[in-house]
């Protein structure tokens, strides 16, 4: 039977009608399954940085301690991507390091026992510039300490900035010169310093100032005797209740340790092993290189030295080799404890 014309063109008209509706349902179907499966990733992503920051509000917490300890690190902080390192042959490891000694970057009171120690602000300055415009890089121990036992690259001419004692000045005079540089710089912490007013001692918020522009805390034992007079009891205290604290108040590994006014011999040697560190720093004059890990020469930064006479340092070290470390270093002792400076 045939369907009269007008029928079949309602008929006709219907299905593509039909049609239309059905394709936006299919439409509108898959939409929400690409929305369902989003959110079923990002849900995954942040299950993942939850597990990797411990996981809920104690990884929120862990990121308020960091943020609280000054090192960069809070709850909304990026994590870092990772770090490409090139890793050079064994031939090319071999590298002697100038690691410079600093004590205070500021100009002596009346009357101070050792002006050498204070160098002025706008020398250090001067000093910082120099560096940089010979093509010197400022890195860790760590980087070096890598360079050594691993093969990690470094700059070109890398040299490693040290700042013994602990005192204020650090903060408030060579941190700003060097974090407008971006260049870290190395505390030796001598824990009695932290809060000691008296003798210009840095805070505890300032040290945090220190780690969270990049810099390396270290141990310079607990009140700063000369090491080789005291008896095992005393020795091991010094070592490792030092590195103890930089770890419960800093959450720092302390794996690098600077003598008392350079002072060792092959028994504080063998206890600076056992407590665990990996280096030690002296002030015998010179390159420092790998074999001499725990007897590292360094190179004493003097106030009357200005930048000419930095100058006239740096450049006879470039291209020497390591001056070999003595197996002791004991002369010149100050009754068992090392020196206090007078501080403004």
């Amino acid at each position: 039977m045939n369907e009269p014309p007008d029928d079949r063109s309602r008929r006709r008209r219907s299905e593509r009608e039909g049609g239309r509706s059905n394709r936006a349902a299919l439409r509108r179907r898959r939409a929400f399954a690409l929305g369902a499966l989003l959110a079923g990733l990002a849900a995954v992503e942040i299950a993942v940085g939850g597990l990797g920051g411990g996981g809920g509000d104690g990884g929120a917490k862990k990121g308020r301690r960091a943020a609280r300890r000054g090192d960069g690190a809070g709850p909304t902080a990026r994590r870092p991507a990772p770090r490409l390192v090139r890793i050079v042959p064994p031939a090319e490891r071999d590298v002697p390091v100038p690691i410079l000694m600093y004590h205070l970057v500021n100009d002596p009171p009346a009357g101070a026992p050792l002006p050498e120690l204070y160098v002025a602000t706008a020398d250090f300055a001067g000093q910082m510039r120099w560096l940089k415009g010979k093509g010197y890089t400022a890195v860790t121990l760590e980087q070096v300490y890598d360079l050594w036992t691993k093969g990690v690259a470094l700059p070109r001419r890398p040299v490693i900035l040290t700042f013994d004692d602990g005192y204020r000045s650090i903060w408030a005079n060579a941190l700003p010169i060097l974090r407008r540089m971006r260049w870290p710089g190395l505390l030796y912490l001598q824990l009695d310093m932290l809060e000691n007013t008296s003798q210009g001692g840095i805070s505890p918020s300032q040290v945090r100032a220190l780690l969270a522009a990049g810099w390396e805390l270290e141990s310079h034992t607990m009140t700063h005797p000369e090491l080789p007079p005291l008896d095992d009891a005393q020795l091991t205290a010094e070592l490792v209740d030092s590195r103890r604290e930089i770890r419960r108040r800093f959450d720092r590994p302390a794996r690098f340790f600077c003598y008392p006014a350079g002072r060792y011999d092959a028994r504080v040697v063998d206890a600076v092993r056992k407590a665990g560190y990996l280096t030690a720093t002296t002030t015998q004059y010179g390159n420092a290189g790998p074999d001499q890990m725990l007897t590292l020469n360094r190179v004493r930064i003097n106030r009357s030295d200005g930048v000419e006479g930095f100058a006239d340092k740096m450049t006879a070290l470039q291209g020497a080799g390591v001056a070999p470390a003595p197996p002791a270093f004991t002369t010149g002792t100050t009754g068992g404890r090392s020196a206090r400076v007078a501080t403004s």
